[in-house]
């Protein structure tokens, strides 16, 4: 069966979306963040005066797990977002496809824009957008996962488990643990003015001032994470 070149541009569209959405500011710089903030829970836990190998071993290992289990838990998660927002994408294309005419079928559309978007659409331009959608084969009867999705799933568990690494390698070169310790900081805040930097371009405010204040937000978090027995 041939495949109209509309539904081939409609997939492609979506496929373009779940790869934005991997890779989306916003949402990636919180995973770092929170790995972050995960690992400094357990190397701000660490006894300098009485730790040994043993107990910086203990802490690495703890903390790379609890990294991993985690990031296995926001991969399935960030699934489970991918499916929510393909069966409200196939509702909404069904409300339009099922439509007896055009007007209800505009109706519809316009219930699923964004406000701003609505108010500066013409009722003809609704018509028309929703009549080609119409055109457009029939929708499947249920929400699919795809491969570009268990991609997602795995880059998001990366991102969360790799920001451990930087924060630990200090542990794993150094014996001396006050050092390690001294430096795993100074990575760590490096890291959050970096995210905080990236964050602030983002969502265009002031990069600096964004990083600073990433830096004192996962600070504050780390410190109220360790004060109730994180």
């Amino acid at each position: 069966m041939q495949v109209s070149p509309a539904a081939t541009d409609l997939h492609g569209v979506e496929r373009r979306s779940q790869s934005r959405r991997v890779l989306d500011p916003s949402e990636r710089i919180a995973e770092v963040l929170f790995g972050l903030i995960m690992v400094l829970t357990f190397t701000g836990s660490l006894s300098i005066a009485e730790s040994g190998r043993d107990d910086v071993r203990a802490m690495l290992i703890g903390a790379l797990g609890c990294n991993i289990a985690w990031g296995i838990i926001d991969g399935v998660l960030y699934l489970m977002g991918c499916l929510a927002d393909r069966g409200r994408n196939l509702r909404i294309y069904r409300a339009v496809h099922q439509a007896p005419d055009a007007a209800v079928a505009g109706t519809a559309l316009a219930e699923a824009l964004p406000p701003i978007v609505q108010s500066v659409m013409e009722r003809s331009d609704l018509e028309r957008v929703s009549e080609r959608l119409r055109r457009l084969p029939a929708a499947p009867n249920r929400p699919r996962l795809r491969a570009e999705d268990w991609k997602g799933a795995l880059g998001v568990f990366l991102i969360v488990f790799l920001s451990t690494f930087p924060v630990a390698i200090p542990f794993m070169l150094m014996d001396d643990a006050m050092r390690a310790l001294r430096m795993s900081n100074a990575i760590a805040v490096a890291m959050l003015f970096i995210a905080g930097v990236a964050y602030g371009r983002a969502v265009g405010w002031s990069p600096w001032l964004v990083g600073i204040g990433m830096v004192l937000l996962g600070s504050a978090l780390v410190s109220m994470t360790m004060a109730l027995g994180g």
